[in-house]
């Protein structure tokens, strides 16, 4: 059955007109961004197969060209909208953490950094440079690779701090294993960086893992 033949307090789009994005699933919210379906399904009955087929929103997002177009109904222009669509959210989410104190607004930096570094398929260690007064001055994107005490070079963090002229730093790197907890070598790798830029004045205000569908702070660990 067509959504236009459910009644109308079912149809994705009318309950979100009504009530808000944040009370669709998943399987609806996607569902109004596909429009329409195929032969025999549904938008949202396509919707569902997606999320099954990459294990929910996280893994669709992340997934590459060839792996969602290989999906019966799915094609190049229909990726490129959900890239479009991603990479509005995470400028989006830029622009506000550049609007104020970055660290009044914890969820936006756990958002923003969920957005970029989540279903990355190898690990990326990147910096958050921030002013005196805690707005952001820039984010940069500083190693790639295995994060290892010996991949990520604290004398390298400290040149950029100083060529951004930054108070202060917010550290960040993804678990492609999707664990988004410390290990021992990420622990001490921050106390390195945190004593490396404390000799410039600069401080460390937090390190955030990203795993799948979450971001573990140190700070509110108590690991900085």
């Amino acid at each position: 059955m067509a959504i236009t033949d459910w009644p109308e307090s079912e149809r994705p789009r009318e309950k979100l007109l009504k009530n808000g994005a944040a009370y669709l699933s998943d399987a609806e919210l996607l569902a109004i961004f596909l429009r329409t379906g195929m032969a025999g399904k549904s938008a949202v009955d396509l919707s569902r197969e997606l999320l099954k087929r990459f294990n929910g929103l996280t893994g669709l997002f992340a997934a590459d060209q060839n792996a969602f177009c290989e999906v019966p109904g799915m094609g190049p222009a229909k990726y490129a909208q959900l890239q479009a669509v991603l990479e509005m959210a995470r400028r989006a989410l830029e622009e506000k953490l550049k609007s104020g104190d970055t660290m009044s607004s914890p969820g936006s930096v756990r958002d923003y950094l969920r957005l970029s570094l989540q279903g990355k398929k190898h690990e990326i260690f990147v910096a958050i440079f921030l002013d005196a007064q805690n707005r952001t001055i820039t984010t940069e994107e500083l190693f790639n690779g295995t994060l290892t005490q010996t991949s990520v070079y604290p004398r390298e963090v400290v040149k950029r701090a100083l060529h951004h002229n930054a108070a202060a730093i917010i550290f960040a790197h993804n678990h492609p294993s999707g664990i988004a907890e410390p290990s021992q070598a990420d622990e001490i790798l921050t106390q390195s960086l945190k004593q490396a830029l404390a000799l410039v004045d600069v401080k460390v205000l937090d390190h955030f893992i990203v795993g799948s569908g979450a971001a573990m702070s140190f700070a509110e660990r108590g690991l900085i």
